[in-house]
């Protein structure tokens, strides 16, 4: 039957599977629309054209599961880009898929907390209210379901109702962790600028990366990671010695000069 020898259609006599692009894109669990936008952002080795009909191969279906294996490991499109051009020009794919997963591992070892409603009552009291709910959810910190919360950080939740413990009022608070949230997104903003014009200046040109190359970028940057959050733990601690001895001084200032008044 013609549509067997459709379906089943042998590449040059040698025995391999052919597919044409809905075949091709069942197989692989996409859609069709999608294995063609992979042909136009050249992720995809191109077609055996016969006529007007495009054959494709065991070779484009491994690749295919190869880009949705790395869409999952959290590559992106462009990354996805780079590693197939390394592999057909004959770079280290392996160098670059591990300084790419350095590049964007996770800072934060942050563990997340759920509460429910009447433990949230129990820590805030009447201070729980739907302006301060909507602020703290406005900060991207917690995720509200029917029956509680979820918060990002354990250690954030803790001293939130520690600080509201010890008489802070909780709007203060948000307050708070927004204005500092403001400060370290420009102190982030600050090492990323660093790390990129002197790190990591390579990535910024077309030209490739020779061999072994992509395997110390990751170890410099492995060693750059730990000594940006021993510079801002440094200059946190520093600027806070500086501001509470301003702010005792001026307080001691101000009692004296009540004082004399009196």
């Amino acid at each position: 039957m013609l549509i067997a020898v459709d379906k089943v259609r042998a590449a040059a006599g040698d025995g391999k599977r052919e597919y044409r692009v809905e075949e091709l894109a069942e197989a692989a669990g996409i859609t069709t629309r999608t294995l063609r936008f992979y042909r136009e952002r050249k992720l995809l080795q191109a077609p055996r054209k016969e006529g007007r009909i495009a054959w494709y191969g065991e070779e484009h279906l491994a690749r295919l599961r190869m880009i949705g294996e790395l869409l999952e490991r959290g590559h992106t499109l462009g990354g996805i880009t780079e590693l197939i051009g390394a592999g057909e020009s004959g770079r280290d794919v392996a160098g670059l898929i591990g300084l790419e997963a350095a590049i964007v591992a996770p800072w934060s070892d942050e563990t997340p907390v759920r509460l429910d409603w009447d433990e949230l009552k129990t820590a805030f009291g009447d201070q729980l209210t739907e302006e301060n709910v909507a602020e703290s959810i406005a900060q991207g910190y917690i995720a509200v379901e029917e029956d509680g919360i979820t918060h990002v950080s354990r250690r954030l939740m803790d001293a939130t109702t520690e600080l509201v413990a010890e008489g802070v009022p909780l709007s203060a608070v948000l307050e708070a962790s927004r204005r500092t949230r403001e400060h370290v997104d420009a102190i982030a903003e600050i090492f990323i600028e660093v790390v990129s014009d002197h790190v990591l200046s390579a990535l910024a040109t077309d030209t490739p990366l020779p061999p072994g190359e992509a395997a110390r970028l990751t170890e410099r940057v492995m060693r750059v990671r730990p000594l940006a959050r021993t510079v801002a733990d440094a200059q946190f601690t520093l600027a806070m010695d500086r501001r509470v001895h301003a702010e005792y001084e001026e307080l001691l200032r101000q009692r004296r000069e009540n004082g004399s008044e009196a």
